[in-house]
């Protein structure tokens, strides 16, 4: 597929990275031409200098005969005006766009074909804020990822002493829960991934990912780790789009506090949020925290825009007593870095965005993606279609399937039906089947299986 990249910061740059290794044709564009120096050293793409929505830039970067334009400057005028251009002058068949501003994004009729020609908007600060919110229903996840319109998730937990299942092979899971359907669809224990079966005995300190109905949720975590008491109290640091975004959705269940440095942004947010407490100080200010009763904080979160306040400011409330702490952070290097310490989870806003992207890049009905372990693994939603003469999954078992090395099939979702998947489990036409990829690199093995052959065109 040939792909255009506008925009070399850090999205566009983990986009690059996720598709160069995928046998993609990409060209990225940007105006800083070091950026884009750095960037072709590194991977196996062409970079053209200039501005991104200027015709004769597009038309140098190969736009009359692209796929795809995925347009992720830091300027949401620059990525809408440059979807047009591709739409106008080059009839680029997909066009992608990050659009931040919520005066946009709350106007749903300039994105049609005949306002602004944008196949597909992507929101970080929306993404980001529902990844946190569904971090915070779920006490003690790792991660909490929706599939099939949120009638499915994929959860990671760390498997601690004193959970049920823990020093227990998988297969005692049923025993333990004989009403609760779930699979676990991989384990990873030291940084290696190991493919679960029966007889896999679950270790303290292993992440355990694993796929169950939004429901039974609770109920599977609670055989791998203590339960964590729900969540009463969140704080949160910096009242930029994510922070307000994230208190405006939890102000109604939660008791919200947040804390923002800049006077005139403080008033706005007192002003636009209904139940929230803001206060206008420094986050890692120690009296300040004293004052707020960090100590009874379920959960703090650090939001600004720079990665080293956000470290230091969790790292703070988590010493001083707040029981879960979660700091945003744009670095790549600094997120494992980050979450093997002090910091219960480090966010980052490039892994929640991408998937949004890789969903509509993947060949085959591809539904949803969610990149993991810093794009090491993918979760993937694919749709069957065909019959058993066209396609190489519908009508057959779960057991019959040549699955790629590292792929489990975890759930398999039917109309409103959910279905946790077993070796004999039948996929049917238009079945959304859920599955987890231990090695990215078997993606296009996988998106063979989910493509039809003639016959059904």
């Amino acid at each position: 597929m040939k792909i255009i990249i506008l925009g070399a910061g850090q999205v566009g740059t983990s986009v690059a990275d996720n598709l160069a290794s995928e046998a993609n044709d990409i060209t990225v564009v940007d105006t800083d031409a070091k950026k884009l120096e750095v960037l072709q050293d590194r991977l196996d793409l062409r970079t053209v200098t200039g501005h991104a929505s200027h015709p004769e830039v597009l038309a140098r970067a190969g736009a009359e005969d692209a796929d795809m334009i995925i347009a992720v400057t830091n300027s949401d005028e620059t990525n809408m005006i440059a979807c047009q251009v591709a739409y106008t002058l080059f009839h680029t068949p997909t066009k992608i766009a990050r659009v931040r501003a919520a005066e946009y994004l709350s106007q749903a009729e300039l994105f049609t074909q005949e306002a602004l020609p944008i196949d597909v908007l992507i929101s970080p600060e929306q993404l980001v804020k529902n990844y946190i919110e569904r971090l915070i229903e779920h006490p003690g996840a790792l991660q909490v990822l929706d599939f099939a319109q949120g009638r499915v998730s994929l959860v990671a937990v760390k498997a601690y002493y004193g959970g049920p299942l823990v020093g227990h092979e998988l297969r005692d899971l049923r025993k333990h829960m004989p009403t609760v359907e779930t699979r676990v669809a991989a384990i990873f224990r030291r940084g290696r991934a190991i493919i679960p079966e029966g007889t896999t005995v679950i270790e303290a300190d292993d992440e355990v990912f694993f796929v169950a109905a939004k429901k039974d949720i609770r109920a599977v975590m609670g055989e791998l780790r203590k339960l964590d008491r729900p969540c009463k109290r969140v704080m949160l640091a910096g009242g930029g789009n994510i922070g307000y975004r994230l208190a405006k959705s939890l102000e109604s269940r939660y008791q919200v506090k947040i804390i923002e440095h800049n006077l005139a942004t403080a008033k706005t947010l007192s002003e636009e949020l209904n139940n929230t407490i803001v206060l206008h100080g420094d986050a890692a200010d120690e009296e300040l925290l004293i004052e707020e009763n960090i100590e009874n904080c379920d959960v703090f979160c650090a939001l600004t825009n720079d990665d080293e306040a956000n470290i230091l400011s969790a790292m703070l409330a988590k010493r001083m007593g707040a029981k879960k702490v979660m700091a945003l952070i744009n670095r790549a290097a600094y997120v494992d870095l980050v979450q093997s310490g002090i910091i219960d989870i480090a966010i980052s806003p490039q892994q929640a965005t991408i998937g949004s992207l890789l969903a509509h890049i993947r060949r085959g009905d591809v539904a949803v993606v969610h990149s993991l372990r810093r794009g090491a693994a993918e979760a993937i939603e694919a749709i069957a279609h065909g019959d058993n003469k066209t396609s190489k999954v519908v009508g057959r078992m779960v057991e019959e399937i040549s699955l790629p090395p590292g792929t489990t099939i975890g759930a398999i979702v039917r109309g409103d039906e959910v279905i946790i998947a077993h070796h004999d489990s039948v996929i049917e036409e238009d079945d959304h089947v859920i599955m987890f990829l231990v090695d990215k690199n078997r993606i296009v093995d996988v998106e063979r299986l989910f493509q039809v052959g003639i016959a059904f065109l």
